[in-house]
C-alpha cells in the first residue's frame, strides 16, 4: 500500500527531492488488474463530477508540472477520459506570446480559470515563471524586467508570494486545487526520449531542445525544490508523485482526485417546495398528453 499522505508536501516542509523517490512498489500485480483499477477510478470520478457539476459550489483546479516525458499528457487523457466534455476544461501552456508578456506572469493562466461545477485541468501552468524561468532568467527581459536589478532570491521570494495570495483567494472563493509534480528519474527521462526517436508514431513528440534542457537538470530540481518548499498549502498542496511507472502514478494520481471530490460532500440540489408543484404539474401534463 502507499501513503499518499507521504507524498503531500506539507506547508513550510523544506522539499529535498533527492530523498524522494521516482519508483514505489506497483498497486497492480498484472496489467489487467491495473486496468480494472483504473476504470473502477475513471467510473467513480465520472460519477462524481456530474454531482459536482449539478452541486455547483465547488470548481476544481487541477495543476501538472514536471521535466519532459513526465508523463503529464498520458495521465491527463488516461485519469479524465470518463469527465464529460462540457465540466472539464484542459489547457497546455507554452512561451507566452508577445501579447501575454505585456501582462503581469499570472494573467494569462487567470483567464483559463475554471468556473463552479467545472474542472480545470493546467498541463503546466504559472509554475512555469518560477521554474523554466529560473533556470532560464535571461527570460526575464522579454518580460520587461532586468534581471540585473533583481538578486538571487528576492524576485522568486515575491512571485511566491503572489501566487500564494492567488491561491489562498481563490480557495475562499470555492475553488479547490490539487498541484501534482511528476517525479521522474533522468535515466527514465533518456529511456522515454529514446523511444520517442525508435517509435516513429512519438517522433513528432521529441524535439532537440528537450535533450539541451537535460543540461541543466540540477538546476530544475533545485528551482523545483524551492517552489515546492514556498507554495505547498493546506488549502493548495503539492504531491511529490512517482513517476518512473506511468501506470502506477495514473493510479495515485486518481486516488488523490478521488479523496478531494469525496472531501467536497458533493450532493444534487434539492428542489424547493415551489419547484417540485412545478414538476407534478408539467408531470401531468405529459401524462395527460400521452392518454390522449
Amino acid at each position: 500500500m502507499i501513503d499518499y499522505d507521504a507524498l503531500r508536501i506539507r506547508e513550510g516542509e523544506q522539499v529535498d527531492l533527492s530523498k524522494r523517490s521516482t519508483l514505489l512498489e506497483p498497486l497492480y500485480t498484472s496489467r489487467k488488474e491495473y486496468r480494472e483499477m483504473l476504470g473502477d477510478y475513471v467510473d467513480r470520478l465520472s460519477k462524481l463530477q456530474h454531482i459536482h457539476h449539478a452541486d455547483n459550489r465547488f470548481a476544481v483546479m487541477l495543476i501538472f508540472q514536471g521535466m519532459d516525458a513526465s508523463g503529464k499528457d498520458s495521465i491527463i487523457k488516461h485519469v479524465m477520459t470518463g469527465i464529460n466534455p462540457q465540466g472539464c476544461q484542459v489547457y497546455s501552456f507554452g512561451p507566452p506570446s508577445p501579447e501575454e508578456l505585456q501582462h503581469d506572469f499570472l494573467w494569462r493562466t487567470i483567464l483559463r480559470l475554471p468556473e463552479r461545477g467545472r474542472i480545470g485541468i493546467f498541463n503546466r501552468s504559472y509554475y512555469e515563471e518560477v521554474l523554466v524561468v529560473r533556470v532560464h532568467p535571461e527570460m526575464l527581459l522579454r518580460q520587461g524586467i532586468d534581471e540585473g536589478h533583481s538578486p538571487e532570491g528576492k524576485l522568486w521570494l515575491k512571485r511566491y508570494r503572489s501566487i500564494n495570495d492567488m491561491e489562498r483567494h481563490l480557495h475562499q472563493n470555492g475553488t479547490r486545487m490539487l498541484k501534482f509534480f511528476l517525479h521522474l528519474s533522468r535515466d527514465v527521462q533518456r529511456k522515454r526520449f529514446l523511444d520517442r526517436i525508435d517509435e516513429a508514431e512519438k517522433n513528432w513528440k521529441f524535439s532537440i531542445a528537450d535533450v539541451e534542457e537535460r543540461k541543466y537538470w540540477r538546476e530544475y530540481m533545485a528551482a523545483y525544490e524551492a517552489c515546492l518548499s514556498a507554495t505547498s498549502t493546506a488549502h493548495a498542496p503539492w504531491y511529490v508523485v512517482p513517476a518512473d511507472d506511468k501506470a502506477n502514478a495514473r493510479l495515485m494520481v486518481s486516488h488523490i482526485i478521488l479523496e478531494l471530490f469525496t472531501a467536497m460532500d458533493l450532493s444534487y440540489p434539492v428542489s424547493s417546495a415551489h419547484r417540485q408543484t412545478e414538476l407534478f404539474d408539467i408531470r401531468k401534463r405529459l401524462m395527460e398528453e400521452s392518454e390522449g
